[in-house]
């Protein structure tokens, strides 16, 4: 039984550097996308921002979409208010007055009050692509701003790009204070190379919906979010895996720090876990199941360390070098994973937090992995299965 836990622990590091490997390898072979400086771009765009108690932040993001490098006539910014406790609605509509192609939603006043969802932001920009006529539609999060040139990166390169129905993007923390936060952030930068090295590879469909665009004919060609649209989270990963499906060459992520939107980590254990637990809700959901079996191999990897660990203190010395062997090859590949992630970001400062993450990186893996499937959690206020 010993001889057996031992080479599954090997076969397990074996592949988890596979996988890791092959992110890194997929993210440099990705070319990184320049827009030309005199682009002008003549793509009509309408940017979705789903809301739903974010009176801090929703000014900052509206004034970062509508100043824009980008031809006003072919911008339009709904803001899609979900039922929100705080001022957010009024912020939007005093900033309406400026900015005249800014278009404020009420789900509150287009849905029957008795009906009760599990993804009310789905719903929310199911509703508002609805009311828009513009080809592509780029979807970010309220708590989130970008340079003056994100909008015409991209469209710089959907006009470039014959048959792209769909782009995901980078996305950054910003405003770190704390050792929790800048562990959120590198851990992010791993999420943002498995992104863009699975689009590059066909590996699975993997992206961010604070940092999305795709086709407004795609999101109906596929049914929109019909299928998934009782599942908490999915918006981008899901809903990306259909068009991928139905445009296997239309997919593309673009590779550029113009592209990128920044968004803030969260200041609480809670707030974290949160969101994590929703994002890890839709793990189970994906059609392409090489997603869900490497998912599935990572989380079984990270949870022979700590057995391999108590194994080995417990006076199996057999277990304690499995347990060396493994951890050394976790941190060989992370190293160079995570690193890939901080030189693209310009963030090398935080290379060397490296090692203090890595316990945390562990623990953080197993109680998502497990709570996020088999558990409930909360998110803005209300609960989620």
């Amino acid at each position: 039984m010993l001889s057996f836990y031992i080479f599954m622990g090997l076969l397990l590091a074996f592949f988890y550097a596979c996988l890791i490997i092959t992110y890194i390898v997929g993210w440099h072979r990705l070319k990184e996308w320049k827009r030309t400086p005199d682009f002008v771009g003549s793509t009509s765009i309408c940017v979705l921002i789903p809301a739903r108690d974010e009176a801090m932040f929703i000014e900052a993001c509206v004034h970062a979409v509508a100043n824009q490098q980008y031809p006003k006539e072919l911008l339009e910014i709904i803001v899609i208010d979900d039922h929100s406790t705080d001022s957010t609605p009024d912020l939007v509509e005093a900033l309406q007055k400026r900015y005249p192609y800014l278009k404020l939603l009420r789900l509150e006043k287009l849905l029957p009050a008795h009906i009760r969802l599990n993804a009310y932001k789905k719903k929310a920009i199911e509703l508002a692509i609805e009311r828009t006529e513009q080809t592509l539609i780029v979807t970010t999060d309220a708590d989130c701003v970008m340079e003056p040139n994100w909008l015409s990166t991209l469209a710089s390169y959907y006009e470039a790009n014959e048959h792209t129905q769909l782009m995901a993007a980078p996305v950054c923390f910003v405003g770190e204070q704390t050792f929790f936060q800048r562990f959120q952030t590198l851990d992010f930068f791993g999420m943002i190379i498995s992104t863009g090295a699975s689009i590059r590879l066909k590996l699975g469909s993997m992206c961010n919906g604070a940092n999305l665009a795709y086709t407004r004919e795609a999101f109906y060609a596929v049914g929109g979010f019909k299928g998934i649209d009782d599942i908490a989270s999915g918006d981008d990963m899901l809903l990306m895996a259909k068009i991928a499906q139905k445009y296997p060459n239309g997919t593309h992520f673009v590779k550029s720090l113009g592209a990128t939107v920044y968004t803030y980590p969260q200041e609480t254990i809670g707030d974290f876990a949160n969101q994590r637990l929703r994002w890890a809700s839709k793990s189970t959901k994906y059609e392409d199941q090489r997603i869900t079996w490497a998912l599935g191999a990572v989380f079984l990897f990270n949870l022979s360390l700590p057995i391999s660990l108590i194994g080995g203190l417990c006076g199996a010395s057999s277990l304690l070098l499995l347990f060396a062997i493994q951890f050394l090859v976790k941190c060989v590949v992370d190293f160079l994973y995570l690193g890939s992630g901080c030189h693209f970001f310009q963030r090398k400062e935080l290379m060397y937090l490296f090692l203090p993450c890595q316990p945390v990186h562990i623990l953080y893996i197993l109680i998502i992995g497990w709570w996020g499937n088999f558990g409930s959690f909360s998110w803005k206020g209300r609960q989620v299965k």
